[in-house]
């Protein structure tokens, strides 16, 4: 393995504290990387990663190393396309991940044109309301929906979702409509919370001067909007959702809009990517299509 293929070995295991994951995302042999860090080790005369039976974790050299070969890489990346004729000649591999929602609904259903434009481009796509570590799981680009709390990537602001307040007609028959916040004390939300065990913040609305949150019950807390979504249907309960996706629902008068007045906040949605000196072209590429895809889709969509 030459020196340029060990600094990629050795950056995506200190990234994914793992041999076995690094070499899965690879495509290779656990051996090879193992190989690649001990040639990277033994060229430049210093321990990279502490190595025990549980973990993998930088040494103090080893951070220097990682942060250096990172930019080294996407120098690389930028060189060799330097000359290259236009978008056409992107290589390489992306690895992003989207909310399960926008990858079914939006990207995916416009991504043959994309990949027909780039062949040479392979793509690795996490559909997930799971919030990944972009950076620890080598992931080029994430789109995030919701707050944005890591303030060691860059966000790229994309707009935002207005959300409206829902539940099925058998639910509203059992229960009533809600009419004001004090009538919410006789209904059910159904609780959204990407790590199950988590505290949810309960009915959300702006209380004339800023958004809050009003403790609600519920029997039943997800961790995916797909589920979210399911269990309104099944009139388990009251949801606050982004109104775009629930069209089709309401048109169709399986769900009906409830409390107008108290809607919760509208949700931004961004696109966060590592802070490096150098994106490779491959990325800047998808992520300019992935922006103008996603933006068509929002309300108050931000210039890009």
């Amino acid at each position: 393995m030459n020196r340029l293929d060990a600094m990629q070995a050795f950056v995506r295991v200190a990234e994914m504290a793992s041999f076995t994951q690094a070499a899965d995302s690879l495509g290779l042999p656990k051996a090879s990387i193992s190989n690649a860090v001990k040639q990277l080790e033994n060229q430049l005369g210093t321990r990279l990663l502490h190595r025990t039976t549980r973990r993998v974790q930088l040494t103090q050299d080893g951070q220097v190393c990682y942060e250096r070969c990172k930019d080294l890489l996407a120098d690389v990346d930028e060189f060799e396309g330097m000359f290259a004729q236009g978008e056409a000649a992107l290589t390489g591999r992306l690895r992003v991940d989207l909310p399960a929602t926008f990858a079914r609904n939006v990207v995916i259903p416009r991504l043959p044109e994309f990949l027909e434009a780039h062949p040479a481009l392979a793509l690795e796509l996490s559909s997930t309301d799971r919030r990944v570590d972009l950076v620890r799981e080598g992931f080029d680009c994430v789109l995030r929906v919701g707050a944005v709390a890591d303030s060691t990537l860059i966000a790229r602001p994309l707009g935002e979702l207005r959300q409206i307040n829902c539940a099925s007609p058998a639910y509203l028959a059992r229960h009533g409509t809600p009419q004001s916040l004090d009538d919410l004390a006789h209904h059910q939300l159904i609780h959204y919370t990407t790590t199950l065990g988590a505290r949810t913040a309960g009915w959300e609305f702006h209380d004339g001067e800023r958004h809050t949150q009003r403790a609600m019950d519920g029997v039943l807390t997800v961790n995916n909007a797909d589920a979210y979504e399911a269990a309104c249907l099944a009139g388990l309960g009251i949801i606050q959702a982004p109104e775009r996706g629930l069209f089709p629902y309401l048109e169709a008068g399986r769900l009906i809009e409830v409390m107008p007045d108290h809607r919760a906040e509208p949700l931004p949605v961004t696109l966060l990517y590592a802070n490096r000196r150098h994106l490779p072209r491959r990325v800047q590429a998808f992520m300019r299509w992935l922006a103008d895809v996603i933006t068509a889709r929002l309300d108050n969509g931000s210039p890009h």
